[in-house]
């Protein structure tokens, strides 16, 4: 369980991400610590790193942003023109069903 003080320290560093504005690294090395081990700050962390890259969301984007699902890697994302047969295709043999 989290101390109030903590928990504002926390947040407050979680919304410097959010906002993009700078963030020491002994402030990062703190918020991770604390991430490591609750759920709920890693959620805050990862809530915080999605706004810093997507801004402003609204509509159904917003609605899965306020549920916390989606990845907060910016490399992570579902490509419509990506074939997953061809993908499956590509697996160790052990893996494929034929």
């Amino acid at each position: 369980m989290l101390t109030t003080p903590t928990r504002l320290r926390l947040q407050g560093i979680c919304a410097r991400i959010a906002r993009g504005d700078r963030v020491s690294l002994s402030d990062r090395v703190y918020l991770q610590k604390f991430a490591d081990r609750d759920r709920s700050v890693l959620s805050w962390v990862n809530r915080a790193q999605r706004q810093q890259r997507q801004g402003v969301v609204t509509g159904l984007d917003r609605l899965l942003a306020d549920m916390d699902l989606g990845s907060s890697d910016a490399s992570d994302r579902h490509h419509p023109e990506d074939d997953l047969g061809e993908w499956f295709g590509k697996a160790s043999p052990w893996l494929r069903r034929d």
